[in-house]
């Protein structure tokens, strides 16, 4: 059994996540938490998050925990009010970047942090087993609800922290019908912003359907209709920032690092000259980092291993490619709408715009693949054929290029990632990479 990927549990709503799960999932959880402490529950603008919302607040305050529905915001959000409201773990209902048929629930610490992969592991095993606790009936937890609270502490919060350096440019807003739209139009236009939004209404039908982080084509054409200054685009629960240049060219997560980087170390604040990103970053990043005598130091595709990573070594900035950014000094978590106020933040210092700020980035072409497979047949490595190709290209492509295969952890697919400096015999080993295994699973299932 296997609930928790690398963002939580998740999967498409009433078929793989179910209301059921859910209630166990809030039973189990409030197991390891102190008697009579609270919890915070918060979901983006999916149909089915009202749905997961009153399960997780049954299955928690069945045994004993009050529950603090603080309503529709961002999972950065979630994460600030969990101290900031007194609560001991907060629940984040979302499916992130992924369609609307999916939600998911995200498990959360009293710092705001992902719960550590043994206990999702416990809960799994508690779960699987059917072991639920139970209380009496004079021990059963409350229910209260903040949400006009909730979300005024955290705009006030970003406003305080940025106050009088944001510039005033014109930016369009593609808010993804996502979570992004009860807060980043608010905070952006009181800290002297003109913002224009996109696809602003909070509906949950359309969550990221063409829009948002992973689709930002309309907010593309949109800058450059319009002549906007730039573009930011965020995804279904806010944790993630894509941005658009006025040039109307997307700034990835990668460039907006760099940005940030070399911005916090022209400052002196760029601990230990270090900077945190995944295996899935590009090349590029690292020599561009290396020129300006900035580390960049890897780890495994997941957020959460890159704050992991950023927390043992005392390093203040980290992200992924796909726009997770950490800001150590003022979140233990990714969060899309402080990236933004960050690189609006650069932009006003350096008196730049953002396309010169990223011209230090050279990067490797890279092509990523994703194919379909059961999740029985995760495990690439166990199949010869395509192991052995794998290999192939690796030695082909030598220093200047790589091979990166993965199975995602939050959809039934696996990755394939090359990256090298000739397009032409990427594409080559993309092609033939994604054949042999789509003929070598074909075979499996035959």
């Amino acid at each position: 059994m296997s609930l928790f990927g690398t963002d939580g549990a998740r999967g498409i709503a009433n078929t793989e996540l179910t209301v059921d799960l859910a209630m166990n999932i809030g039973r189990v959880a409030a197991e390891s938490l102190p008697p009579g402490s609270r919890v915070l529950i918060g979901r983006d603008t999916r149909i089915s998050g009202p749905m997961f919302e009153a399960a997780l607040t049954a299955g928690f305050s069945s045994v004993g925990i009050d529950v603090m529905a603080v309503g529709m915001l961002p999972t950065p959000a979630l994460a600030y009010l969990i101290g900031k409201m007194g609560a001991r773990a907060g629940v984040m209902i979302s499916a992130s970047h992924n369609p609307p048929q999916y939600n998911g629930i995200k498990l959360l610490d009293h710092q705001g942090r992902k719960w550590p992969t043994d206990q999702e592991t416990w809960v799994e095993e508690k779960i699987a087993k059917n072991q639920y606790p139970t209380v009496s009936p004079e021990r059963i937890g409350r229910v209260f609800h903040y949400e006009t609270t909730a979300l005024t502490h955290y705009h006030r919060y970003l406003e305080g922290l940025f106050a009088g350096v944001i510039p005033e440019l014109h930016v369009g807003l593609d808010l993804g019908h996502g979570a992004a739209s009860a807060t980043a139009e608010v905070v952006l236009q009181n800290l002297g912003v003109h913002v224009h939004p996109l696809f602003s209404e909070p509906e949950g039908s359309l969550i990221n359907v063409h829009c948002g982080a992973t689709e930002p084509c309309v907010l593309q054409e949109q800058v450059l209709l319009n002549h906007w200054d730039l573009g930011l685009a965020f995804d279904g629960d806010a944790d993630r920032l894509i941005a658009v240049d006025h040039n109307g060219h997307v700034v990835d997560g990668d460039e907006i690092l760099y940005v940030l980087a070399v911005g916090l170390k022209q400052q002196g604040l760029l601990a230990g000259d270090k900077v945190v990103a995944t295996v899935m970053s590009n090349i590029g990043l690292e020599r561009a980092l290396e020129r300006e005598g900035i580390q960049l130091k890897r780890t495994p595709v997941g957020d959460r291993w890159v704050a992991q990573l950023m927390r043992e070594e005392n390093i203040v900035l980290g992200g992924e490619q796909s726009g997770h950014v950490i800001l150590s000094r003022y979140a233990s978590t990714g969060d899309g709408l402080l990236t933004a106020l960050a690189l609006l933040t650069e932009i006003h210092r350096q008196q730049r715009p953002l396309a010169e700020l990223v011209r230090g980035v050279e990067r490797y072409p890279q092509i990523l693949r994703n194919v379909k497979v059961e999740r029985t047949l995760m495990d690439w490595e166990n199949i010869p054929e395509f192991a052995r190709l794998v290999h192939e290209a690796e030695k082909d492509l030598g220093r200047d290029g790589r091979v990166f295969v993965r199975p995602s952890g939050t959809e039934p697919l696996l990755r394939i990632m090359i990256e090298g400096r000739n397009l032409t015999q990427i594409d080559n080993w993309a092609e033939r990479l994604e054949l042999v295994l789509q003929n070598a699973l074909e075979s499996a299932k035959a």
